[in-house]
């Protein structure tokens, strides 16, 4: 019998794990719903019996635990576990290779800004350089269960390049659907990485359509934000990481860029499970950043409806016109204490720039964005500088090297004399 089972975020209902896996359900099976252009209806949550994980999982032995090392809390975990034996273990996948495909030990980095403590919860340097690699890996983990061998996802680039790359050091294949203007070095960590690329013309909400459509004819395993619930199961690690982390110290306010809205989901779905547990009294507030040319959200969360609307921004990782997971977002944002603002594409790279000059963090325009979005509610007065805050680095720079080429100057070669005759006789 699993320790875990699935509830409908639509209708409520709930199945059992066997009910949902056997047949690779996605979404709900009575009025789970993945239409063109239109968030997902269905999308599945995996819940476990927290009063008895409180019971037998003490919050001290927890905090001793190795962040990044997800398969240590089997208890809050949807895989199977060996059950012989004094200690459990993963079932089918060796420690070896799950140390292979473990995210950062230290990821909350104490940062100085305008001399004030500013926390950064930094997944840039994880296996494929994003936080992506979080998700990534439980759903490789779930397919080498199920005795599956290659796995389908549609993406702006993380996603993507985290699959190819944890299913290259699992020995699994992945077919990987991009726009065409996926940012090169992106495409090239797919590439390198052995998977299948299939270059769509047209955008990332298209994508996900055509991924769902070949992936559901070909019977690959689809790791499809929010289609898929253990994307969102693994990225609730990141919050278990961070309290870990802070010594179940945590953050007044988390600050989230979103796109697909599958990130913002996991941290809130984390944060629920440690407040199930009696781990904490209060949730952090969720701050969901939006790019002005991709704000389903921030549009949605005014007037509770969504109208579908083209994206377009440099922060690649979030332009999305359909948000996959637009109405668990809402709920991440409000049931927290929240809110969800835009910022322009300028703010975004202004961010970049500074995060890197003056944090000495270079991250892709995605990841600046929630920086972005903490500048602004400095200024206008909602955050003060004193508050206890944690930005959500997401992605690496040099992911999108594009992007910060906009605010470099191409620099001019010189010869060693010329460089003398400037530097030292001038």
């Amino acid at each position: 019998m699993s320790n875990y089972y699935y509830e409908c975020s639509s209708c409520g209902m709930q199945f059992t794990a066997n009910e949902i896996e056997d047949d690779l359900h996605y979404l709900c099976p009575l009025c789970g719903k993945a239409e063109k252009n239109k968030p997902l209806t269905g999308v599945l949550k995996v819940l476990y019996d927290y009063k008895s994980i409180s019971k037998e999982l003490r919050k001290d032995d927890f905090l001793n635990l190795v962040p990044g090392k997800f398969w240590t809390y089997p208890q809050l975990l949807p895989l199977v576990y060996n059950t012989k034996g004094s200690s459990r273990s993963l079932k089918g996948i060796s420690e070896s290779k799950l140390n292979y495909v473990r995210t950062s030990s230290e990821p909350v980095l104490k940062c100085n800004f305008n001399g004030n403590e500013l926390l950064v919860f930094d997944d840039t340097a994880n296996p494929t350089l994003s936080y992506k690699d979080r998700a990534s890996v439980l759903v490789a983990a779930k397919a080498i269960q199920l005795g599956i061998k290659e796995i389908s996802a549609a993406s702006t680039g993380n996603a993507g390049s985290s699959l190819a790359g944890i299913c290259a050091r699992l020995g699994l294949k992945s077919h990987i659907f991009v726009p065409e203007k996926i940012p090169l070095g992106k495409r090239m960590q797919i590439q390198a990485f052995g998977a299948e690329l299939y270059l769509v013309k047209s955008d990332y909400d298209h994508v996900f359509d055509l991924c769902l459509d070949v992936s559901i004819a070909k019977g690959w395993y689809n790791r499809n934000t929010a289609y898929n619930p253990l994307t969102i199961e693994g990225k609730k690690s990141s919050v278990f990481d961070m309290f870990i982390n802070l010594g179940g110290k945590l953050p007044e306010y988390i600050i989230v860029s979103v796109g697909d809205g599958v990130i913002i989901s996991g941290i809130y779905k984390g944060l629920f499970e440690l407040k199930q547990l009696g781990w904490i009294k209060k949730m952090p507030k969720l701050i969901a950043v939006q790019a002005k040319g991709s704000n389903a959200l921030v549009r949605y969360l005014k007037n509770k409806k969504f109208s579908y609307k083209p994206a377009e921004t440099i922060a690649d990782s979030i332009n999305a016109g359909a948000p996959r997971n637009l109405y668990m977002a809402a709920e991440a944002v409000e049931n927290s204490g929240g809110l969800a603002i835009e910022v322009s594409d300028a703010e975004i790279l202004n961010a970049q720039k500074k995060s890197a000059v003056e944090l000495g963090l270079l991250v892709e325009p995605a990841a600046s964005a929630s920086f972005a979005g903490y500048l602004k509610l400095l200024k206008e007065g909602v955050i003060n500088p004193k508050s206890k805050v944690i930005l959500m680095f997401t992605g690496n720079g040099l992911k999108d090297p594009g992007s910060v080429s906009k605010w470099n100057v191409e620099p001019k070669a010189l010869s060693p004399e010329q460089w003398a005759s400037k530097l030292i006789e001038d």
